[in-house]
């Protein structure tokens, strides 16, 4: 499922060149988690249908996913000089391209879904409208104001939660409810947004715990939350309570997760490899 969705990407042709469009190919290559398609890809699979019809979707996701971190490293924003192990895509390339970067992402995202010729119309007027929704002013970029907000002040456990859910949870929610609209499973949409807001506030406590529990070669970056002086939940409530509440979210996970009538078991796997993620 991963190569596939590896080679689909890999042979997807940006119809341009230059420097926007390296940095747009630099800011998706070396593959990341691909977390998001791959939620989309294994839920698409356990419903049975062929993942083909969702590849678009994936990429779609994953492009905004890279916009959003492209962006997020920026010196206006986190300012962080490295992601994945190597230079953030404005250290490689210039503040401007990495700009133009983060934007020609985010567009593509949409022309990838509207030119999609595997799904009907009426599917991809719905992928289009959840895209904007989970990745838009009142979703993802709505989590990265709070979040820079949020810098230098003493924040509350539920102003650091609600935080995390817009600016994590979201891209999941679209994730999982892509995957039920491609399969025309719209029952499930209510318990799979449950699942994405708690997997999504686990996965940022995860990367609270990673940053202050490895090292720079184990996880490629530098941790810029203290730098920018953030609220996180280590901050707030220690290492051992954040492991606590990571294992209480997935618990609930997969407790709403037994209650779907899936044909196989790839989101569930995918889900525990995520809770056992070292980096």
């Amino acid at each position: 499922m991963l190569n596939t969705f590896e080679k689909f990407l890999q042979d997807y042709n940006y119809n341009s060149q230059g420097s926007v469009n390296d940095a747009v190919i630099y800011a998706t290559a070396d593959g990341g988690k691909r977390v998001r398609p791959m939620l989309l890809l294994a839920l698409l699979s356990d419903y049975g249908i062929n993942i083909e019809k969702g590849l678009s979707a994936a990429l779609a996701i994953e492009l905004i996913h890279s916009y959003s971190l492209v962006h997020d490293d920026l010196p206006a924003m986190d300012n962080d000089d490295y992601r994945r192990g190597k230079l953030s895509t404005h250290k490689q390339f210039g503040e401007d391209i990495a700009i133009l970067a983060g934007d020609a992402l985010l567009t593509e995202a949409f022309a990838i879904i509207a030119s999609d010729i595997a799904n009907y119309p009426e599917e991809k007027i719905k992928l289009v409208q959840a895209l904007a929704k989970y990745s838009g002013i009142g979703g993802m970029i709505y989590g990265q104001q709070l979040d820079l907000a949020g810098e230098s002040k003493a924040l509350l456990l539920d102003d650091v939660k609600e935080i995390n859910v817009y600016k994590t949870s979201n891209l999941i929610m679209f994730a999982l409810s892509a995957a039920a609209i491609i399969a025309n499973a719209d029952q499930d949409i209510e318990k799979l947004l449950v699942i994405a807001k708690d997997l999504g506030l686990a996965f940022q406590i995860q990367d609270d715990i990673l940053d202050v529990t490895k090292t720079f070669e184990e996880i490629g970056k530098y941790a810029s939350d203290e730098d920018n002086d953030k609220s996180t939940y280590v901050k707030l409530i220690g290492l051992e309570a954040s492991k606590a509440s990571v294992a209480e979210l997935f618990e609930n996970i997969y407790n709403v997760l037994n209650t779907l009538d899936l044909k196989s078991n790839n989101l569930k796997e995918l889900i525990v490899n995520i809770e056992n993620r070292q980096k």
